[in-house]
């Protein structure tokens, strides 16, 4: 029985994973050790990682544009395999499907990431129907940093003022106007990104005071500060802070960790009916789900379902 219903607003990429050694230098040729293609996009990430650890309590839903081309033909078909209602994904005119090059090193599993919008900022200059993207039936709504900013913070206005729970992760990371803050209930954030969002305008401080700052900026509800391997740390507008410690496990590959933490903190919001939500026992079930997926390769092949966990 559906218990919630979450909306990703976001990127959907093809992504092209090599796997290497080490960097190579300029002008270097380097043979990897291997290369795989995949769906992936900060959104669509997300949107997977809300669908296979809600199992059949939440209904998951993704908005966002994809091209005429191969790419965005095979991806309504990956959406739905994933039980993840793509009805509103765009397939645009004469536009190509957005590509991630991601190359991940061998002995540490870190990233880098060269990302290429293409259709995801396929939109009109001012604000027109091709910028309404909030779906009416969805209670909590996520979104990321890899479509337009001003398409980004038109809808969070709009999702706020519709009621709606507004989850921004905000990456990749950008500077973010002050007024954008209080159209966030939850604000989910790596350390980098905590210091690039606030554009200096927040003092160089500890973790736990940073997520602080973020509330004091007029986030609603909650802000958690990842950490990698150090856990992470929250705060919320009710008074609770703290730490939730990371799992202890072998990392192969990061790439997936921080949109399959978001997934599995979203699923818990959605789920949440009435009553005190636990903020401890969402973010310790989402730190633990981010553990599995950095044990696999890949992006979205390496975000766990919820019997992993």
């Amino acid at each position: 029985m559906v218990q919630g219903q979450v909306a990703v607003i976001g990127s959907l990429n093809v992504d092209f994973i090599t796997r290497t050694p080490r960097v190579p230098e300029g002008g270097e040729t380097l043979t990897v050790t291997s290369f795989d293609t995949g769906f992936g996009g900060k959104g669509a990430n997300q949107a997977v990682a809300c669908a296979r650890l809600a199992g059949e309590d939440v209904k998951v839903s993704m908005i966002g544009n994809v091209g005429d081309d191969l790419f965005g033909n095979d991806y309504f078909e990956a959406l739905k395999k994933e039980g993840i209602d793509g009805s509103k994904v765009r397939k645009l005119k004469d536009q190509k499907t957005g590509i991630a090059n991601i190359v991940v090193e061998d002995g540490s599993g870190e990233n880098r990431i060269m990302f290429a919008s293409h259709a995801n900022y396929a939109f009109s200059k001012e604000p027109s129907a091709e910028w309404e993207m909030v779906p009416d039936e969805a209670e909590v709504v996520v979104f990321q940093l890899e479509l337009p900013l001003a398409v980004v913070l038109h809808n969070m206005e709009k999702a706020k003022k519709a009621g709606k729970h507004v989850l921004l992760n905000p990456a990749p990371a950008s500077v973010l106007p002050d007024s954008a803050y209080p159209n966030m209930d939850t604000l989910v954030m790596n350390e980098s990104e905590s210091a690039i969002c606030a554009g200096g305008s927040i003092p160089k401080t500890s973790p736990e005071e940073l997520a602080k700052e973020y509330l004091k900026k007029g986030v609603k509800d909650a802000v958690i500060i990842t950490l990698g391997g150090s856990g992470l740390v929250f705060a919320t507008a009710a008074g609770a802070s703290g730490r939730v410690e990371a799992n202890k496990v072998k990392v192969v590959d990061t790439t997936a960790a921080g949109d399959t933490f978001v997934g599995g903190y979203a699923v818990q919001l959605a789920k949440q009916k009435g009553g005190e939500f636990d903020y401890r026992k969402a973010l310790e079930f989402a730190t633990l789900a981010a553990s599995k997926s950095v044990q696999k390769n890949g992006a979205m092949a390496a975000i766990p379902y919820l019997k992993e966990l």
